[in-house]
């Protein structure tokens, strides 16, 4: 008995379903993260602070969404595995077959956007999830000050062109994943199809901007 299911149809469909998953995490994250643009901290901790008092439920929502990482990028690795295999010598000149083909930057990318997304990720935990505790009092109620720790790393011009590149690449990977997870959960269509696309270069474009927007704003305005 195997952990992943042998069909390629199977290994694109739970890819598809984790990805689809994960880019929800994504916008609620960034909305999250728009709250440092109010130029109030204490906004931000206040949010943070409604987060971390769910306590052992907020734990196991953040294993739950480790779990999706890793069966996101398991799926992934192996349908780019099954495509090594029937593709073993690979071509000895690429010839794209047009906009038809949807072949892209991003699309030809995505294992290693994936994987500079994965490494960012450990980095981006602990770093702010496992951080300096900074201490603040809003309202009376003590909390951690993670508006504090966010300006300290985002002060680092190092940091910030980092976060920026990464945020680069996230777009790439959003922009063909977006379209390709809905192709492989059904939607293609002739008609709607062009719209999907469409769809994920916007999708793709304005997180990558939005999130880009924060670091940049922290190091010059905060």
């Amino acid at each position: 008995m195997t952990l992943w299911p042998r069909s390629s149809v199977a290994k694109k469909f739970l890819n598809a379903v984790t990805g689809i998953g994960l880019l929800l995490f994504v916008i609620v994250h960034l909305s999250e993260n728009l709250l440092l643009l109010t130029g109030n901290p204490d906004d931000y901790n206040r949010w943070t602070h409604f987060l971390f008092s769910f306590g052992p439920l907020l734990t196991v929502i953040e294993l739950g969404l480790a779990a999706f990482f890793l069966v996101h990028i398991g799926s992934a690795l192996m349908v780019y595995w099954d495509k090594l295999k029937a593709r073993p010598s690979g071509y000895s000149v690429y010839r794209s077959a047009g906009w038809t083909s949807r072949q892209t930057l991003s699309s030809q990318t995505m294992i290693y956007t994936g994987l500079v997304l994965l490494a960012f990720v450990i980095w981006h935990v602990i770093t702010f999830r496992f951080g300096p505790h900074y201490e603040t009092v809003i309202d009376g109620v003590p909390m951690r000050d993670l508006h504090k720790l966010v300006v300290e790393v985002f002060s680092n011009p190092v940091n910030v062109a980092l976060y920026v590149a990464v945020m680069v690449f996230l777009g790439l990977h959003l922009r063909h994943g977006f379209w390709s997870a809905l192709q492989s959960l059904g939607a293609y269509h002739p008609r709607w199809t062009p719209l999907w696309y469409t769809g994920g270069v916007l999708v793709a474009l304005v997180l990558a901007l939005g999130f880009i927007v924060i670091p940049v704003w922290v190091y010059y305005y905060l």
